[in-house]
């Protein structure tokens, strides 16, 4: 029997997401997608109809709002909420689910809005709520976090007994022909990429300044691109459930004009996080400046290039060493002639789909809060390849590296 679900958020992601459960609709059944704008929402509801003749409903919420996030949720009888919203928002929409007993997904671990921080404790605290309430939670179905986590459990199960290292490699070579804009929100985006660096190696996290680390990948169908160590939240669960794990780090990314621009924005303070005074009114930086900068879901009709997103894996299996490389590359105008958005919400809203799919199929499903890789990752593999991302294994000689000189 079909489901009922209620996608919570209407930016880029929540887009993709709304398309991709319509053109599954024999099982996501009768769709409602909600966010505080509803002009946002019914704007997309017209784009899915038009596109797949699947008509989904719209409503307005308040995702800071618990009373009114299970007042809709009751009034939708939703089976499972989908979480595109905000990362500031997780909580409050997981304790709505919890009240609710309706099964919860996000893309994203829950981030403070007064601390540029992101982590998963407060979200596994949940655990025991989410058992009680016999739901499930799936934390950080996006690519990454979400099928970078596959990629590991796919390598752990099928290529290795021991996982020693992983780079997790994120390229973004598209072009959308502004001086600066960033790809998803630009308030999560620069903080994100504004914060200290962090890797995981021989049992601790060390930390680094901003950028401090950069290595040149080359990537395939791409080349080689300047690529700089960040702290990303997929590396906090994975450090627990990989066996043999010695190091565990993230690459992304960047061109010289978008650092260019971002090292004068927070040089000037527009990348604060405090309010300030200004003309007599408290504003902060970061909020003002996403005022300025084009919205990231405009993005995808003028964005061209591609995206490979994967993990660069070292290890043993059979006690002899072996190299693994798993990666996935989207084209920005396809995914834009097929959902309306480029590449970059692209690949974090089909997986967001794939992951409420299992779960609703209960190929994927124990009560609790979990991650990815806690999975059999072949279901999820196999939903990726006819679901739009068709992924790569490439096996090296041990010795070899993607690293360019």
């Amino acid at each position: 029997m079909p489901a009922k679900t209620l996608i919570i958020g209407a930016g880029g992601v929540g887009n993709v997401v709304a398309f991709k459960c319509a053109m599954n609709a024999e099982i996501f059944g009768e769709i409602t997608l909600a966010s505080r704008t509803l002009s946002k929402c019914d704007a997309i509801a017209s784009n899915v109809k038009k596109r797949t003749g699947v008509v989904i409903k719209t409503a307005q919420v308040d995702a800071d709002n618990i009373p009114e996030l299970v007042k809709l949720i009751k009034k939708t009888k939703a089976d499972i909420v989908i979480n595109v919203a905000l990362p500031y928002q997780d909580l409050t929409i997981m304790d709505a689910c919890s009240q609710t007993g309706v099964d919860y997904l996000d893309t994203a671990n829950y981030e403070h809005p007064d601390t540029a921080r992101f982590e998963y404790k407060e979200q596994w605290a949940k655990d025991e709520q989410f058992k009680k309430a016999g739901m499930m939670g799936l934390l950080g179905s996006g690519f990454d976090p979400g099928v970078t986590n596959v990629f590991c459990a796919y390598a752990q199960k099928h290529y290795f007994d021991e996982i020693h290292t992983i780079d997790i490699l994120d390229c973004n070579a598209g072009d959308h022909g502004y001086p600066f804009a960033t790809n998803f929100n630009p308030e999560i985006n620069l903080r994100e990429v504004s914060a200290k660096g962090r890797y995981w190696e021989n049992g601790k996290w060390i930390e680094t300044e901003p950028m401090a680390i950069k290595q040149v990948w080359d990537y395939p169908e791409i080349g080689p691109k300047d690529s700089y160590l960040l702290y990303h939240e997929e590396m906090e669960s994975l450090v627990k459930h990989i066996k043999g794990l010695k190091r565990i780090r993230f690459f992304m990314t960047f061109g010289e004009s978008y650092l260019m621009h971002m090292r004068a924005l927070e040089n000037v303070g527009m990348l604060g996080i405090k309010p300030v005074k200004h003309k007599g009114q408290e504003i902060i930086p970061i909020e003002f400046l996403k005022t300025l900068l084009p919205d990231p879901a405009s993005l995808g009709p003028r964005t061209k290039g591609k995206t490979n997103i994967g993990i660069f894996a070292k290890g043993v299996k059979d006690g002899k060493p072996r190299t693994i490389y798993i990666y996935q590359i989207s084209d920005h105008e396809k995914c834009y002639e097929e959902v309306m958005a480029q590449a970059v919400s692209y690949t974090t809203g089909v997986p967001a789909m794939i992951g409420a799919k299992l779960m609703l199929e209960k190929v994927w499903y124990e009560t609790g809060v979990h991650n990815m890789e806690e999975f059999d990752p072949d279901p999820f593999m196999e939903e990726l390849n006819s679901q739009g991302l068709p992924w790569e294994v490439m096996e090296l000689e041990a010795e070899e590296t993607l690293v360019v000189g």
